[in-house]
């Protein structure tokens, strides 16, 4: 049997918090997953935009507020600095967007990644200055580390409001405005909006004061598709505020009440926007905009969200389109590349009799083990982190590539690049991206390392499971072993992956009917997850398609009808031939094929708990 852990273990109806059990009378499952949750009201599922927390709360908002009425007013030029990823993108094109309508003059610019990197800093204020001659910079999902910045745009008179979500322990930098629910004194009751939330809040302010002033204004809210686009994309926390704001952006598109580059981007993934769902964001949406920052300037994706004609639109997401496959492909061979340094490493650990077999997952081995294959770096820390380095890698993709690396080995994966491809001596820059476990807060670790060796690390950010870094290439292998200091300090538990399951389903749960009711009965995703089950099934009959797939029929308890199940990417020598029943974790599913729908089981996990 799988060994899982379960959301909610109670099994009754009268075991449910009370405001829940009305829910338990029309699904007792759609019940239970709420309390796994932790949903004790029912006004935690509320989806008015009237159950937003108030934009006061936010510190600094009123000032940035002011600020921005003022210089629409005089007419001041307004240069909006974004960030290259999908968040960046949809707050840049949300400023561009209610700003103009508000009457301001305003342009934006996004860094290059790979000339100017991350934030306000003093190189791209100067590339502002030359190129538009701002009275006022608002940055946009950055800038508040940006210090030496600030002063670059204060020293020519410039007036500078932040607008970030980004985690600092440090003093915010003196600008006329920051807002950033996570900076030092603010109270804001979450802290889980993304850049582009940060964004949607201070125009809203901003809409509101003027509409009672009687100037100039805009319904924010019919921007909505940017900020669920942006929340989802940057993997924000799905709190109550950010499930409203999400449900109400999806809701446009589904109804086409958008910008034209979406429902551009959606025909390019053959896509209907009637049937878009919110994990959709993160999986067909944002990584077709994150491509134009990844592999060329975002500018492309700002202007596909920010056009009004269709031609325009279409042409754009096409070339975003392009971008992508370049994208997958440059990503493809970097894992490749990344996967045989780790199963190297692997296979010299297993040399070594005192190693036990799967030596990336085995944390008795406290050693730290750096080695060189072809021209790269790498290390394993006894299953304490993966961190790889290699001079021909993309820094547009090593986030994506930690992430898969996190993903398979379930470690916390550093992967760096240079940060020119062309400068690859010992003093120069090599960029990195990080992904995090549960349990480790990825951007408090490097913290923690820059901290104890305060020469070590030139720049860094980011979040608990996420975070960016800057530092020489000589002092890459100081790095590994410093960070592998402060992975030694936590428990062995937090690298022990837990595996949840929302428990069985009712057997009148295996239907059409209740995967469509549950894929729309919330906002699902990061901090919300999305609904997972387990069961025993007796199976039928399999097939292996392309060598890769496992393909199952199956039959469970008191249902009439056979069950289809799939999973992906499974090891077909790992699969018995004899199974007679099977213990699967799992998701429901809709499959469409030549315009009919059936039910089908994701699989997720699986373990033969009988032979025939």
């Amino acid at each position: 049997m799988l060994n899982l852990t379960p959301r909610y273990t109670s099994t009754r109806i009268d075991e449910l918090p009370a405001a829940l059990q009305p829910f338990a009378a029309q699904s007792f499952t759609l019940a239970r997953l709420y309390a796994g949750r932790g949903i004790t009201a029912p006004d935690e599922l509320e989806t008015s935009l009237s159950g937003l927390l108030p934009a006061e709360a936010l510190h600094g908002v009123t000032e940035a507020v002011r600020l921005l009425d003022l210089a629409i007013d005089e007419r001041q030029r307004i240069l909006i600095v974004g960030d290259f990823d999908c968040d960046g993108a949809t707050s840049t094109a949300l400023m561009m967007r209610a700003l103009t309508k508000m009457g301001a003059v305003v342009d934006f610019l996004v860094p290059d990644r790979f000339k100017y990197g991350y934030g306000l800093t003093p190189e791209i204020v100067e590339l502002g200055i030359e190129t538009f001659q701002p009275d006022m910079i608002v940055t946009v999902d950055n800038g508040i580390s940006s210090h030496e910045g600030v002063a670059r745009a204060q020293a020519d008179g410039i007036t500078v409001i932040i607008t970030d979500h980004h985690l600092t322990t440090k003093e915010t930098p003196p600008a006329e405005a920051v807002v950033n629910p996570n900076q030092l004194n603010c109270d804001f009751a979450s802290k889980a909006l993304v850049g582009v939330g940060v964004a949607f809040y201070v125009l809203g302010r901003l809409a509101k004061l003027r509409r009672e002033a009687g100037k100039s204004t805009v319904q924010v809210s019919q921007y909505l598709d940017l900020v669920a686009l942006g929340t989802i994309a940057d993997v924000g926390v799905l709190d109550k505020n950010n499930r409203i704001l999400v449900h109400h952006g999806l809701s446009a598109i589904r109804q086409g009440r958008c910008c034209m580059g979406i429902l551009a981007l959606l025909e390019q993934a053959g896509r209907d926007p009637k049937q878009l769902h919110a994990q959709d964001f993160g999986f067909v949406l944002g990584p077709r905009i994150n491509a134009a920052g990844r592999m060329d300037n975002m500018r492309i994706g700002i202007e596909c969200l920010l056009t009004e004609d269709w031609s325009t639109a279409q042409r754009l997401a096409q070339e975003l389109e392009q971008l992508n496959r370049t994208r997958r492909h440059v990503e493809g061979e970097m894992r490749a590349q990344a996967d045989s340094i780790v199963q190297a490493l692997a296979n010299e650990d297993n040399s070594d009799e005192s190693v036990s077999g799967d030596s990336v997952n085995n944390t008795s081995n406290d050693d730290t083990i750096t080695q060189a294959v072809s021209t790269a770096k790498a290390n394993n820390t006894g299953a304490r982190s993966i961190i790889l380095y290699q001079d021909d890698w993309h820094q547009g993709v090593i986030g994506i590539v930690a992430g898969r690396l996190k993903e398979s080995h379930y470690l916390p994966s550093i992967v760096f690049a240079p940060a020119d491809t062309e400068q690859t001596d010992e003093d120069s820059a090599i960029k990195g991206s990080a992904r995090s476990i549960p349990g480790i807060h990825i951007r408090d670790a490097i913290e923690q390392v820059a901290e104890r060796y305060p020469d070590l690390i030139s720049h860094f950010g980011g979040h608990a499971m996420a975070a960016g870094l800057t530092l020489k290439r000589r002092n890459f292998e100081a790095f590994v072993t410093a960070f592998n200091e402060v992975m030694a300090q936590m428990d062995d538990e937090v690298f022990a992956e837990q595996k949840f399951t929302d428990g069985p389903l009712q057997a009148s749960d295996f239907s059409l009917w209740f995967a469509e009711h549950l894929a729309d009965a919330s906002i699902w995703g990061h901090g919300f997850a999305p609904p997972i089950f387990d069961g025993v099934f007796e199976v039928l009959s399999f097939k292996i398609l392309k060598d890769k797939h496992l393909k199952l029929s199956l039959r469970y308890p008191d249902v009439q009808y056979p069950i289809e199940a799939i999973c992906f990417n499974f090891d077909n020598e790992a699969w018995d031939y004899r199974a007679k029943q099977v213990h699967l974790l799992f998701q429901l599913d809709i499959n469409e094929w030549n315009g009919k729908q059936s039910l089908q089981l994701m699989v997720k996990d699986l373990a033969v708990v009988e032979q025939g």
